[in-house]
Parts: structure tokens; sequence; C-alpha cells
């Protein structure tokens, strides 16, 4: 029986790791960071965004891609906007604040339908695990971001829009991860058990949302930039994921053959 290889703490993937699929009918897939290479340049184009609203709001800190996307990676820019400002001690009309988020929304958006390409290993992977698995995606960013990303990914027909689950949008108010409320919806929705799913998740807040939702996670680094590998294995460990591997081949290997 082939298993995921799991990432070393110290290391690239070079180990075996047990996990046996069970009773497990659905794969639940975050989506950035782990179905496409989408956070370093979600955070070009946000980066700008958030800049202009600590200058409006004059909040202190360092707003810069890298150091936005170390900060913020899992997180929607509803929960960093909200995170900001209550580290400022500043009141800002929700109506303002939506107004915000709108403009990140567009900006982002367009970059993303813009730059990224497709991956011709993770449509292999998913095409395989289809075989034996039904996929969703559970995400905290919002459709319409979604859509570009999926389109751009040429992703479309493995995972449509009527199984992909938004913390923005799917739930009756805007709750994104590490809040649980979005796997427990996107749960409810496709008639599935806690136990009869698998979450795959890049961040730590996402594994804490799947885990906070009683859903076995695997962490997956593809996207991670390689310097940072290890300690995101860790963090991911550390959430709660059973296992963290390289890699969608490995993933893909593991679980269309375990038992």
């Amino acid at each position: 029986m082939t298993e995921p290889r799991a990432v070393a703490d110290g290391a690239a993937a070079d180990s075996v790791c047990g996990f046996a699929t069970g009773r497990t009918t659905t794969l639940l897939l975050d989506a950035d960071g782990t179905l496409f290479p989408s956070e370093e340049s979600a955070f070009e184009a946000s980066a700008l965004v958030t800049q202009a609203l600590a200058d409006h709001y004059r909040l202190a800190g360092d707003f810069r891609p890298g150091a936005l996307r170390v900060e913020s990676t899992g997180k929607n820019f509803r929960s960093t906007v909200g995170e900001l400002l209550a580290a400022a001690g500043v009141s800002a009309a929700p109506a303002d604040v939506e107004r915000w988020i709108e403009r990140e929304m567009l900006e982002v958006t367009a970059h993303l339908r813009a730059t990224l390409r497709p991956s011709a290993q993770v449509s292999a992977a998913l095409t395989r695990l289809s075989r034996r698995f039904r996929l969703a995606a559970v995400s905290s960013s919002a459709s319409t971001r979604l859509t570009a990303c999926f389109t751009a990914c040429e992703l479309d027909e493995l995972v449509p829009p009527a199984v992909r689950y938004s913390a923005e949008d799917s739930l009756p108010s805007p709750l994104g991860k590490p809040d649980p409320a979005i796997y427990r919806h996107a749960l409810a929705e496709l008639g599935v058990a806690a136990d009869e799913a698998v979450a795959i998740e890049d961040s730590g807040s996402g594994v804490t949302s799947a885990v906070g939702a009683g859903i076995r996670t695997l962490g997956i680094v593809q996207y991670v930039p390689p310097a940072e590998r290890a300690e995101r294995a860790r963090q991911l460990r550390a959430a709660g994921a059973v296992a963290v591997v390289e890699n969608w081949d490995d993933l893909a290997d593991g679980l269309t053959s375990s038992r």
C-alpha cells in the first residue's frame, strides 16, 4: 500500500506517513495556495490596496506583499482589515470597510485572472482523485475570485461552481477561516458527515477551520516557498493536520491506493 509521503520537520518529503481513507467519500479542497499558486500573486495586488487603506486610516506596519503573505496566508481580506483596524483601535463605518473589501476583491481578481496558468500536475492528480472521491472546494475567498482562478487554471470541470463554498459569499454572514463555519456549511450542503470527508489545506488557519468542524485534514506545501516549507509543515501539524505532504503527486498516490 502506498501512502502519502510526509514532509519532515526539517527536510523535504522523505518519510512515509500512514493515512487510511476508511469511510472517506469526499475531499474538501482549499483553493488559494493549495489548488493553485495564487497567494504570492494575490498579495502583489492586495498590498497596494492594503497600503492605501493604511494611509487612509493612518495605520502603522509593513504592508509589502511578502510581509502581508506571511501574516495573512489563509485569511481573507475582510479578516485582515478587521484585525488591522482592531489592533490600531480604529473604528470604521461598516459601509466604508465594505468599499475597501470590494476594491481589493476587484483588483486581486483581475490580477489573478491575468497571471495564473494551468498546472498539468494538479489537473492530473485531481482527475485521478475524482475517480474515487467527490471533490469540492472550501475557501475563505470570494466567489468572484474563485471563479477567476478556477477558470484560469482550467479546473472548472473537475470542481464546478456548484461545489465551491466561499466563506465570503456562501454563509448568511461572511465568516472566514479559522472559524469552522464554512466547513460545516459545506458538509451540510453536500450531505456528508465529517468522518466521511478529508480536507486538504496549506495554512494553519485553514487546518484549524477544518479540524474545528471535525474533519481529518492533510496539509500540502507544494506552493509554499521552499525556504518556508519546514516551518509551514510544523504550523500545519500544530494546527491539527494528521500529515503534511510535499505535492499533489504524493497526495494522489497515497489517497488512491490507501484503504
